[in-house]
């Protein structure tokens, strides 16, 4: 037991060296593509970053770079004290809590769902469908959802009474959304569970059959404790991702009446700088969604690695 406590302390200390980088050279072969095309795609755009300190408007967005106008921190000045910025913040923290912890939530539940199912025909034909709503554009999406759950829609006709699902202009409108999404994508999201339960020893789980241990019991101390890990990782670059709400589904779902409660960063990034014409305010609000996006994931990784769990980085 000491010997492999010792070659584990060996392995987990193992440093960077030429000689580590030789034994793993196909590895790194097979991912220079993929750095290739995270520089070109990800790193190389980030000068855009500059408009954000500049004034950049169709007049002057031929210009090169030095030729345009510096305003220093004026765009962010002018986005901060928009009189739609709170509202918009608070929509877009509002919809991430809300989607983060019933996305989660409801697809640890479905993967528990299959994972118990033993027909694994069956179980198969479930998975299928229930991911296929993801490869759904949002605009179809959005017609189905319009056509059941607005006023005199389906859902209206089948419960006799008007419930003003879409057309009430509160935090209802978020928790709409929310269920709309998590419809959409707990399908794909259970795949990464489903797949961390696969890796669990199945023979925890007969050990607990012979001590007496139901379905229930099995899956409180052995599923949940082993795919922890996954739902820790999953939850810190949730959380990193927290202001980038999709614009898409704000602008198809929502309405005039429910306008108040379904702006979000993006599309406020959108209307201010595309839509005025405005692309350094646009791209300043980018900017700041962006930086506070990685501020949010270092601190929800931080704080995973102060309760003991997994971290990301």
């Amino acid at each position: 037991m000491k010997t492999e406590k010792k070659q584990k302390a060996k392995v987990a200390k193992q440093k960077f060296s030429w000689q580590l980088m030789w034994k793993q050279r196909y590895l790194l072969l097979m991912s220079v593509p993929f750095v290739i095309w995270l520089i070109i795609f990800k790193y190389v755009p980030l000068w855009g970053w500059t408009m954000a300190f500049q004034e950049v408007k169709p007049n002057s967005f031929a210009l090169p770079v030095w030729q345009r106008k510096f305003v220093g921190f004026d765009n962010f000045k002018k986005a901060f004290t928009d009189r739609l910025f709170g509202q918009t913040m608070i929509n877009t923290i509002g919809l991430s809590v809300l989607g983060i912890a019933l996305g989660t939530v409801m697809a640890i539940l479905f993967a528990l769902m299959l994972n118990e199912i033993c027909f694994n025909r069956f179980k198969k034909v479930t998975q299928t469908i229930s991911y296929l709503p993801h490869f759904v554009s949002w605009v179809v999406i959005a017609s189905i959802a319009k056509m059941v759950l607005n006023d005199g829609g389906m859902l209206d006709t089948l419960v006799g009474k008007n419930l003003k699902l879409m057309s009430t202009n509160s935090v209802l409108f978020w928790i709409v959304v929310c269920i709309i999404n998590v419809w959409k994508e707990v399908g794909w999201d259970a795949i990464v569970y489903l797949s961390a339960m696969a890796g669990i020893d199945q023979g925890l789980y007969e050990a607990a059959k012979v001590d007496g241990a139901n379905r229930l019991q099995r899956i409180w101390h052995i599923t949940l404790p082993g795919i922890k890990p996954t739902v820790v990782v999953l939850l810190i670059m949730g959380i990193g991702g927290a202001l980038n709400v999709g614009m898409e589904r704000q602008m198809l779902l929502s309405n005039g009446i429910v306008q108040d409660h379904a702006m979000v960063l993006s599309w406020f990034a959108y209307i201010r700088g595309i839509g005025n014409n405005n692309y350094g305010l646009g791209t300043a609000i980018g900017m700041f969604q962006s930086l506070v996006g990685i501020a949010l994931l270092f601190i929800a990784n931080k704080i995973a690695g102060w309760l003991g769990e997994s971290r990301l980085i």
